[in-house]
C-alpha cells in the first residue's frame, strides 16, 4: 500500500525519510518536492492548515488519474522519459495520508521528545469568537470540526512506537500564554498536543475517501514562549525512530478505504 506523509516543513520531511534508509526519489509538485522512499511519497507542504490541504490536495489528485470517457481510445504508452520522471511506473492512489512533524504538548501528559498519535484531529480555532466565548464551527450550523483517524490503526502506532493516543488540535495561531494553553484544554479536555496542519491534511484526504492519521514529536510545551527550552533536534531524532518504527504497521495497514474511518 503506498503512504503519503504530509509535513510542514523540509527538515520534517527529511527526519521521515531518514527512517527509510538510501536517497529517496524527488519528484516536482506544484510548489513543492515530493521525496520517495518505497511504498512512502514524503512531501513539506508548507506551515498552517490551508497551505497543508493545498499540497496534499495535489499530490492525492496527481496519484490519481482521471476515469477516460468509454468510447475514448486507449492512451498510448507513456514515453521512456515520462516514466522515468514519476519513479518508472504510473501513479498508483494512496491507501493512507499521514500528517507527521513535530509539535507542541500539553503538559504534563505529552513531554519534551514524546510521541503522540492522534485519536481525534480537531480544528481548535475555527469558528467565532462571542462576548460568550469561542463557538466552534460546528455550533455556527456549518462545517466540522473533527476528524477520526482509524481507532485500530492509532492503536497499532501507539503499540509500534509508544505513542501515546489522544487528540491533536490543529491551530492557525501557536500558543504563547497561559491563559489561552487554559482556555484550549477547557475547550478540549484530554489534548495532548497542538500542531498547525493536521485539519488540513484530514480535509483534503477526506475529500479523496482516503483514511488519515497524525503522528507528533513533541519539541516545546504548550504555553507562553519559552524558545530557550525548545528540543527541536530531539523531537526530529523521535520522529525519525518513530517512523521507523512505524512503517510496517503503516504500510501494510489494510483497514477499510471509506469516508466511514474518518468520521468522528
Amino acid at each position: 500500500m503506498r503512504v503519503l506523509v504530509v509535513t510542514a516543513v523540509p527538515v520534517e520531511r527529511d527526519a521521515v525519510t531518514r527512517a527509510f534508509g538510501g536517497t529517496p526519489e524527488t519528484l516536482a509538485l506544484p510548489g513543492a518536492e515530493l521525496h520517495r522512499s518505497g511504498a512512502f511519497d514524503v512531501l513539506a507542504g508548507g506551515a498552517g492548515p490551508s497551505a497543508a490541504a493545498a499540497a496534499t490536495a495535489f499530490a492525492l489528485a496527481r496519484a490519481t488519474p482521471a476515469p477516460a470517457p468509454a468510447s475514448a481510445p486507449a492512451p498510448a504508452p507513456a514515453p521512456a522519459s515520462a516514466s522515468a520522471s514519476c519513479g518508472g511506473t504510473p501513479p498508483r492512489p494512496y491507501g493512507l495520508v499521514v500528517s507527521a512533524g513535530i509539535g507542541g504538548g500539553f503538559a504534563p501528559a505529552a513531554p519534551l521528545g514524546s510521541l503522540v498519535v492522534a485519536s481525534g484531529i480537531v480544528a481548535a480555532d475555527l469558528g467565532a469568537e462571542t462576548p460568550d466565548g469561542f463557538l466552534p464551527v460546528t455550533a455556527l450550523g456549518f462545517g466540522r470540526d473533527r476528524f477520526t483517524p482509524p481507532p485500530a490503526l492509532v492503536r497499532e502506532v501507539a503499540a509500534a512506537t509508544g505513542a501515546a493516543p489522544g487528540p491533536v488540535l490543529t491551530v492557525s495561531t501557536v500558543t504563547g500564554t497561559a491563559d489561552r494553553t487554559a482556555a484550549l484544554l477547557a475547550a478540549h479536555p484530554g489534548a495532548l498536543a497542538e500542531a498547525m496542519e493536521g485539519f488540513g491534511v484530514a480535509e483534503a484526504a477526506d475529500r479523496a475517501g482516503v483514511p488519515v492519521l497524525e503522528l507528533r514529536a513533541v519539541s516545546n510545551t504548550v504555553g507562553p514562549r519559552d524558545r530557550a527550552a525548545w528540543r527541536i533536534g530531539d523531537a526530529l531524532a523521535a520522529l525519525t525512530e518513530a517512523f521507523g518504527k512505524a512503517a510496517p504497521v503503516l504500510e501494510g495497514w489494510k483497514g477499510r478505504n471509506s469516508h466511514e474511518d474518518l468520521e468522528g
